[in-house]
């Protein structure tokens, strides 16, 4: 299948080195000016051409940009691409209406969203196979056409409903972006503490904290002062951060109060009532 991809920042670009490998052909690539040194050591010898240019030839375009540009990208698209060619985009919060404007000339829509964490190129290209990949098209064609392009990357596809996708993205959020800011939350914490290489030690407790929620599910796997009660600890612990990074105070009382409802029955109600209390001075 001929392939251009619009937008081949490190996602964009990803995704072409892996169907490029799997016997695709990546016919151009579009950005801004990083992508031409990425087309350089990434997919050396793929033309790198103007957004308007880029979609010539090719039976599907890939737009890798950001959420909030892909519409401005669609509108520059418009008459671009060919009658019965297929446009897809890599977002997973926006639905298939983003590329309507493409669909009222006959382009086909579809969407594809690895959920995979990408910060480099070559993490994100090794961080493909395996991954599951949301699939979402408007007809059982479409669907097909995005399971087979899911499972060159080497990943496993499955169907998401086009309503569903700003909800499935907020549970990616969840999972991966706040797990970074918690982590970097955390670290600012232990520093403070005097905890030497303070990354390098917090390093094995989230490795096993997050292979037990594989193991256990997250009600199972929750430990720590929230699902015991013990309020007095989380009194110390407040009275702390509030001393050490005062900002952080709030992010622990919310955060506090979602893992008491992760732990559900595992904490007694007159424990929860004593952590309330704790929290709302706090609050």
């Amino acid at each position: 299948m001929r392939i251009a991809v619009v937008g081949a920042g490190t996602v964009g670009t990803a995704v072409a080195v892996r169907w490029l490998r799997a016997g695709h052909t990546i016919t151009a690539v579009a950005g801004r000016d990083a992508t031409v040194v990425r087309a350089a050591r990434w997919l050396p010898g793929v033309p790198v051409l103007p957004t308007g240019d880029a979609p010539a030839g090719a039976d599907v375009v890939v737009l890798g940009a950001p959420d909030d540009a892909l519409s401005d990208v669609v509108a520059s698209l418009e008459g671009a691409l060919a009658d019965g060619s297929w446009a897809l985009h890599l977002s997973g919060a926006r639905g298939l209406d983003v590329l309507e404007p493409l669909e009222r000339s006959g382009v086909r829509a579809l969407a594809l969203h690895p959920l995979q964490t990408f910060a480099d190129v070559a993490g994100a290209v090794d961080a493909l196979p395996g991954a599951a990949i949301a699939v979402t098209a408007r007809d059982n064609e479409g669907t097909a056409l995005g399971q087979e392009l899911a499972r060159d990357l080497g990943g496993r596809p499955f169907v998401l409903a086009d309503a569903d996708r700003p909800l499935y993205h907020a549970a990616a959020v969840f999972a991966s972006n706040d797990l970074v800011a918690v982590s970097g939350a955390a670290l600012e914490l232990f520093t403070a503490a005097g905890v030497p290489d303070a990354a390098t030690a917090m390093h094995p407790l989230q490795s096993a904290t997050l292979e037990n929620v594989r193991r256990l599910g997250p009600q199972q796997a929750l430990t720590g002062p929230a699902v015991r009660g013990d309020a007095g600890t989380i009194d110390r612990n407040l009275g702390a951060v509030a001393s050490a990074a005062p900002a952080l105070v709030p992010a622990y009382v919310t955060l506090c109060r979602v893992a008491m409802d992760v732990a559900g029955a595992r904490l007694p109600d007159d424990r929860r009532r004593a952590v309330e209390e704790v929290l709302a001075k706090w609050s």
